[in-house]
């Protein structure tokens, strides 16, 4: 019996929807992760508009200089430092303006102090002609720009789920075979798996996508996200499930994408390490337990666990007297973990379909 798996460079990638962290907040997921041997983070929420709509519009001074800080801090954490842009419209065409504003950007993030670039087309309609080659064109051009020691792309497809297809148009023929051919061989791809979010990641699909791509995908883990105007509704507390340690050999590393709530997603986050340090000997109720406590203390931690039921898949309309039940339990515990439930409970971060629509 596996009793230890080796482990893959861990990372969280800040791609979701939904209310921008405030710098409380980020500087303990930063603390939270880097102790638990996480080894990077990259910023790019959706909601941050000079990376992704005005994504030719540059951060001003307070934004910067707040960036500046979230790159000295996980350095300082031992974690390298990424920002990620998703340069809306810069594909089609990609001109001499377009290259102009690029140029100016990457320069910008460089001069934040990046260890990492991610380019990303996530999210994007995809019923553009040649549209790998000119994403492709794209990322080799700020790989040559940058400064960063690592650079990263998001394709517009960057699973196989259909849900793509419906929603950004039907995914070229070989899209995934002429981006991997194009691309320069050291940049590094995110794929969510087999679904957006999937509910399983072995190691015959990564093999698969691998001999598509020509190089082992980087995974882009929508675990313990809970943005959207569905996901909202529910609280994402669950350890890891279904990413088996056999995988590690089959990835680049392995990044997550946070929940809305930083203090309560730091939970689930800090037993992926545990799915690779225990092998076969993974169990996901005593991983949040253990992950509960060390976060939460034995108190609490003994509380929310019996409360994921109602907090994570009954859904926020549905809860009916039980809001009222949880609210009393919530409101004794002088804890940031304990005022998130408190305010998911009051219907804040809940989404909409506008807001995602917008970001």
């Amino acid at each position: 019996m596996t009793t230890q798996g080796s482990q893959p460079e861990l990372g969280l990638i800040e791609g979701r929807f939904g209310r921008i962290w405030n710098e409380a907040e980020r500087s303990h997921v930063v603390k939270t992760l880097a102790e638990a041997g996480y080894g990077f983070y990259h910023y790019g929420p959706k909601a941050d508009r000079a990376l992704r709509r005005e994504w030719r519009v540059s951060h001003d001074m307070a934004r910067t200089e707040a960036l500046a800080r979230l790159s000295a801090e996980c350095r300082a954490a031992g974690m390298r430092f990424g920002m990620a842009i998703t340069p809306v419209g810069s594909t089609h065409p990609f001109d001499d303006e377009t290259r102009a504003d690029l140029t100016r950007r990457v320069a910008e993030l460089d001069a934040i102090g990046i260890d990492d670039l991610a380019v990303l087309f996530d999210d994007l309609r995809g019923d553009m002609p040649e549209l790998a080659e000119r994403q492709a064109d794209v990322v080799n051009f700020c790989a040559q720009l940058t400064g960063a020691a690592r650079v990263y792309t998001c394709p517009t497809y960057y699973s196989d789920d259909p849900v793509l297809d419906l929603v950004f148009a039907d995914r070229p023929a070989d899209y995934l075979g002429k981006l991997g051919r194009l691309l320069d061989p050291a940049v590094q791809v995110y794929w969510t798996g087999e679904e957006v979010c999937s509910k399983e990641i072995g190691p015959a699909h990564l093999e698969r996508v691998a001999g598509e791509l020509g190089r082992k995908v980087c995974l882009w883990d929508n675990w313990p996200v809970n943005d959207g105007a569905r996901m909202s509704r529910f609280l994402h507390l669950r350890a890891f499930t279904g990413r088996p340690a056999a995988i590690a050999g089959h990835i680049s590393g392995h990044a997550i994408n946070p929940a809305i709530q930083a203090h309560l997603g730091c939970i689930p986050a800090i037993t992926l390490p545990m799915v690779y340090r225990r092998g076969e000997t993974y169990a996901y109720g005593e991983a949040f337990g253990a992950a509960a406590r060390h976060l939460l203390g034995d108190d609490f931690a003994q509380i929310l666990q019996q409360d994921i039921p109602a907090l994570q898949d009954v859904g926020h309309e549905r809860l009916g007297a039980r809001a009222d039940r949880l609210r009393d339990r919530y409101e004794g515990i002088d804890h940031p973990a304990a005022r998130e439930i408190l305010n998911w409970l009051d219907g804040k971060d809940l989404m909409t379909d506008d807001e995602v629509q917008t970001q």
